[in-house]
């Protein structure tokens, strides 16, 4: 429970994986909503036995209410354990293992704010599956055209703190790796590294390195001529 809601849950640190959360994206041709799937460390009992308290929370509401007293069997679960298989049989992804998994979504965009400032909302190249954050969810029985179930609400994001991200694209340094060189030097730059004819050597100062070099002996200091 949060804020007094039965239905409603504040996360402990969860990590964030598809994420929808600055735009809404439409899932099969449904209608576009923001959304993110929520992995909760399993180590996390304390927000695990909150989301079951508000689940049974709202499917007894659903009873009383949408229902008309049936107690249906929900057809989709809501909470996945990520070490298990997704309905359709397939292996959870290798960042599930260890979590429970759960997606929520909603029609209104979330804010996702800092933990350092709440106030402002992120840019949105701030925000990306593979964060760490705490979000709200609230739960809601649903009753679509004989289809019941218990829903996730998505509330709000607050990022905790940066993580791999889970886009599954590799950056350049790591498609790079190995490959780097030098810098070529601009050309018609001279080389500083090799003194040119008439140039003083490293270490020694030459107003001009390009005259040639004067020539030994004793010289008038007015004319610049031997003597």
């Amino acid at each position: 429970m949060y804020q007094n809601i039965a239905t409603k849950c504040l996360t402990g640190e969860v990590r964030i994986s598809f994420e929808h959360l600055a735009k809404p994206y439409s899932n099969n041709g449904g209608d576009p909503k923001y959304s993110c799937t929520i992995l909760i460390p399993k180590a996390d009992t304390t927000t695990y036995n909150d989301i079951l308290s508000a689940l049974q929370t709202a499917y007894e509401q659903g009873v009383n209410d949408k229902w008309k007293g049936s107690r249906p069997q929900l057809r989709y679960p809501v909470i996945y354990d990520g070490d298990g298989v997704r309905p359709s049989g397939e292996a959870f992804g290798a960042e599930c293992k260890g979590h429970w998994v759960v997606t929520a979504s909603s029609k209104q965009q979330p804010m996702v704010v800092h933990v350092s400032n709440t106030k402002v909302q992120l840019a949105e190249t701030d925000i990306y599956s593979g964060m760490y954050a705490r979000v709200t969810v609230n739960f809601f029985p649903y009753d679509s055209s004989g289809n019941r179930g218990v829903g996730c609400g998505l509330g709000n994001v607050m990022k905790t703190r940066d993580g791999e991200p889970l886009s599954g694209r590799a950056n350049a340094e790591s498609d790079f790796a190995g490959l780097e060189t030098p810098a070529a030097m601009p050309m018609g730059v001279p080389n500083t590294a090799m003194p040119m004819a008439g140039s003083a050597m490293p270490g020694t100062y030459n107003p001009n390195p390009y005259a040639p070099t004067a020539p030994t002996g004793n010289i008038n200091p007015i004319t610049g001529l031997p003597m």
